[in-house]
């Protein structure tokens, strides 16, 4: 992007972290202004018509609507270099990225479940299997990596990892992590990055 005028970014979603944080965490490494608009929920039925596909986030760039905050943030990544040294690792990143995105979803079910008995099942089902099928396999690329997602330094995937790390310890406890030692210094190592800690001193408190 050199000797090109930097684009005007808005990133509009809810009050939450969610599905946008890790975009927000891309902005505050690379250093990048951007209008953080959180609709308001009044607003949002309104707004709601006007979005791509009816969803959020979505970030405008120059008054034109982006949507998928993954599609989204591995824009960001290419634009300021995070995206990996080559083509190998970006397609690592993907990987990794989609793959935990597989897991999360499981996540969302269990979270979204109101039946108690039904809801107690997916958990124990989630402790006893799934949680442990992905976090092993987890645990050892990163170990393999130096303690990075991909290829031994800073990328896009480690902020969806610590973000996601971040909600599964308040979800699931701070001890959490305790059998995977390397992916709870992934998240320790991108939360004590400072720009991200100036970032997260500043950002609204919300639960998700």
């Amino acid at each position: 992007m050199e000797g090109a005028m930097s684009p005007n970014y808005k990133l509009i979603y809810f009050n939450a972290r969610g599905r946008a944080e890790h975009i927000r965490f891309i902005f505050a490494y690379a250093g990048v202004d951007y209008h953080d608009y959180r609709v308001p929920k009044e607003k949002w039925p309104e707004l709601r018509k006007t979005m791509p596909f009816g969803m959020l986030p979505v970030l405008e760039m120059d008054g034109k609507y982006i949507g998928q905050s993954n599609a989204i943030a591995r824009f960001l990544a290419r634009q300021y270099d995070l995206a990996g040294k080559d083509e190998k690792e970006a397609l690592q990143c993907d990987v990794m990225v989609d793959t935990l995105g597989d897991l999360k979803q499981v996540l969302w079910l269990y979270r979204s479940e109101q039946d108690p008995i039904k809801k107690e099942e997916r958990k124990t089902t989630l402790l006893k299997d799934t949680i442990p099928f992905y976090l092993k396999r987890f645990e050892k690329a990163i170990a393999e990596n130096g303690g990075f997602a991909v290829g031994g330094s800073i990328t896009w995937t480690d902020f969806v990892f610590a973000v996601a790390l971040e909600n599964f310890e308040i979800i699931f406890g701070k001890d959490a992590l305790e059998a995977y030692p390397h992916l709870r210094a992934l998240k320790e190592r991108v939360f004590s990055l400072p720009q991200i800690q100036t970032w997260i001193q500043k950002r609204p408190h919300t639960e998700f």
